[in-house]
């Protein structure tokens, strides 16, 4: 790997990532695809970490639009968040890569409780950091808690990983005629209401200057792209 750009970044993955070609649950096969895609990015000294969602499993949202009572169903969320955080800690270690899981809901059994002095220390240590369960709060998604835990941690980006190879004036999937920005403010994607990051974690992002990565976690080398300075997918700024 070349010199990399970046010294310190925050991964954002999607619960819905590790679910494949699945309706629910885990995909194995994503998990491992995952953990090969991280492998050796920690040993060229860039330190990594990582925010998880927990739709594959649960999602709050639709449970509390469903009928049921919204803080519990976040919490319900968040315990999804910490299942697939340790589906893919396996998957790391089975491939080399010392981490850990840090929990915004104490469970010391499975994970350390989030304090940010010991996060940064691990990731001084080349740990790869994986952070569950959110904020700890309801009724704040893991977008938000991945532009907190960035700028928390000093994070020089947000990569934040998805299906499709950046941000589009539309839905690609649907919208043939869908445009893709190489290059976005915040203001935009807030005027435009484009589905980046939910609007706290944008706001954030602004007001602390903290540019956000949208890029395809399906093509192969994509992160390692990034790492070097390349141009992949949309640079939000």
């Amino acid at each position: 790997m070349k010199k990399p750009k970046y010294r310190r970044v925050l991964l954002k993955l999607s619960g819905e990532a590790l679910m494949g070609d699945k309706n629910f649950g885990i995909d194995q096969k994503i998990v491992q695809y995952i953990s090969r895609e991280l492998k050796g990015i920690s040993r060229s000294g860039v330190q990594v970490a990582i925010v998880i969602g927990g739709g594959n499993i649960f999602r709050g949202l639709e449970a509390s639009a469903e009928g049921m009572e919204r803080t519990s169903a976040d919490y319900m969320g968040m315990l999804a968040t910490a299942l697939n955080a340790l589906a893919l800690q396996n998957a790391l270690e089975r491939n080399g890569m010392p981490t850990r899981v840090l929990s915004a809901i104490e469970m010391r059994e499975l994970a350390e409780p989030y304090i940010r002095r010991r996060a940064v220390r691990h990731l001084e240590k080349g740990r790869l950091v994986i952070f569950a369960c959110g904020t700890g709060n309801p009724y704040f998604t893991t977008d938000t808690a991945a532009a907190l835990r960035a700028m928390e941690i000093g994070a020089d980006v947000i990569m934040k990983a998805t299906k499709v190879d950046g941000v589009y004036t539309s839905d690609p999937v649907k919208d043939p005629s869908a445009k893709k920005f190489k290059e976005i403010t915040y203001i935009d994607v807030l005027k435009k209401r484009l589905k980046v990051m939910d609007s706290t974690a944008i706001s954030l992002c602004m007001d602390n200057r903290l540019p956000i990565i949208v890029f395809s976690l399906m093509k192969s080398g994509n992160i390692k792209r990034i790492l070097e300075g390349k141009k992949v997918g949309t640079l939000v700024g």
